[in-house]
């Protein structure tokens, strides 16, 4: 099959990295732009490492979330996610997210993809009848014993009971193969803790799954099962198979996802693609979760932060910084605007931007022309944490190093020395506008507009106007 080999190759200098999918059953909230910023952070870093770089992300449309939601405001399936799906879209733009494509999984090319993977898979997939616990906001089944005092440990409700004729998945089938892939890193779950769970799942045993729906349960919304107008594709195995739509690419270099939808990426997926005789992902980066009040922030649960409001009143890099210094990377964190506001105060406008304005104006002041920045050393402080997705780590890293040039500056008073050996003083001034620029180059994946700001006024030798002023 011509499709399947050419998923099969490997392109030279590549780096494919995907966004999980949410569903647009509401507004996105400050969750989603977690995500955003942690896959745009390493896309963009590695563009800059000189890779062909291939970013994808977009939204899950096929749900019966979505159908329920559009019922309940009493608008079409189809309007709704036409709607929704724009407001996440505009969100990635607003946070200035560098995707190459975004894709719909109500779109044409996405349902062709579904089908042929459905197709490839056939031999692992059979029908019959299934009574089981379903959670429509995880959109799973759950067994009795993985819920909370009869509740969905996610979402605190209780799941339905459902009966219905299904398609189903040998999953049964590939319980050794799974545990060795896992094991053995030929696809990496990152951090270990969720590599462990993972296999802790699999080790309890695999038991075939569902992957499909009666169309009737949401009025025939959903992919259609190839040869069967009766049944939808349940929408994990639709859903999937969007990361397959930058073929040439394929397999990814990183999935990045939130620890809510571990078993979904490494379990089920995988088998999927050995089913398909496709390639495996390389890395799982798997994320926790942000929380309010030590609850996950969750479009069901009605706790959400609007990352649109965040935004417009500090500003996209401002609300990067946040996601990717401020928040682990891997450990849930919680977040108020009383915390955002601290860190933007402390770590921005006193911190950066303040560093930034005490340079720039010395340079304005005591250079004739500005400092060739031409060249500046790797600071492999903050590459290396980055590529391995500890990103408040690297970040800490260049604040570490900008309280140390605050520091030198306060030491060696330039603004003193001028008056007494001005070439000095200049020569002093050049090399901390040469460690700015450093900084500010390798601020480009977590802050890209704060970067450019800063190398432009170096460029230009002018003090730039307030980075961030103060919030009170």
């Amino acid at each position: 099959m011509t499709w399947r080999r050419k998923n099969m190759l490997q392109k030279k200098g590549k780096f494919y990295i995907t966004t999980t999918i949410p569903y647009v059953n509401a507004r996105p909230h400050a969750g989603h732009a977690l995500e955003y910023a942690q896959a745009d952070a390493l896309a963009r870093y590695y563009r800059l490492a000189g890779k062909d770089v291939f970013f994808l992300t977009g939204t899950d449309e096929n749900s019966l979330k979505n159908y329920q939601a559009a019922k309940e405001g009493g608008i079409s399936t189809k309007n709704l996610v036409d709607r929704n799906a724009e407001i996440f879209k505009d969100l990635a733009e607003k946070l200035n997210i560098s995707f190459d494509d975004f894709i719909r999984t109500t779109e044409a090319r996405h349902i062709e993809t579904a089908k042929k993977i459905w197709l490839a898979a056939k031999d692992k997939i059979y029908k019959k009848k299934y009574r089981g616990l379903y959670c429509v906001g995880c959109e799973m089944f759950y067994k009795e014993s993985e819920l909370v005092d009869g509740l969905c440990p996610d979402h605190k409700i209780k799941p339905e009971i459902v009966e219905e004729e299904n398609y189903f998945f040998k999953l049964s089938d590939y319980q050794c193969q799974l545990e060795k892939i896992i094991e053995s890193d030929e696809m990496e779950i990152v951090p270990a803790v969720r590599k462990n769970e993972a296999l802790s799942f699999i080790k309890l045993g695999l038991e075939d799954f569902s992957i499909s729906r009666l169309a009737e349960r949401g009025d025939g919304w959903g992919i259609e099962v190839p040869g069967d107008p009766g049944q939808r594709m349940y929408v994990w195995f639709d859903a999937l198979t969007n990361y397959l739509s930058a073929e040439k690419y394929w397999p990814a270099d990183v999935h990045c996802l939130g620890k809510g939808v571990l078993r979904f990426h490494a379990v089920y997926w995988p088998v999927m693609l050995l089913a398909a005789g496709l390639a495996l992902p390389k890395k799982l980066f798997v994320h926790g979760y942000l929380t309010v009040g030590g609850q996950k922030m969750s479009k069901s649960l009605g706790n959400v932060v609007d990352p649109f409001d965040l935004i417009e009143r500090y500003g996209a890099d401002a609300v990067r910084y946040y996601l990717l210094r401020e928040v682990s990377p891997f450990e849930d964190a919680d977040i108020t605007e009383e915390k955002f506001k601290e860190a933007y105060n402390a770590n921005l406008a006193n911190g950066l931007g303040n560093l930034v304005s005490r340079v720039m104006k010395m340079s304005e002041q005591y250079l004739d022309n500005p400092v060739d920045i031409s060249s500046t050393k790797p600071m492999d402080d903050v590459n290396k944490p980055l590529e391995n997705f500890e990103f408040n780590r690297a970040m800490f890293s260049m604040w570490s190093y900008m309280k140390d040039i605050d520091g030198m500056i306060q030491e060696e008073k330039p603004f003193e020395l001028v008056k007494r050996d001005k070439k000095s003083a200049q020569k002093r001034v050049m090399y901390y506008v040469k460690e700015l620029a450093r900084i500010a180059k390798h601020l480009r994946p977590f802050m890209p507009d704060t970067s450019e700001k800063i190398l432009e006024a170096i460029k230009a030798n002018k003090m730039p106007e307030s980075l961030f002023p103060r919030k009170e």
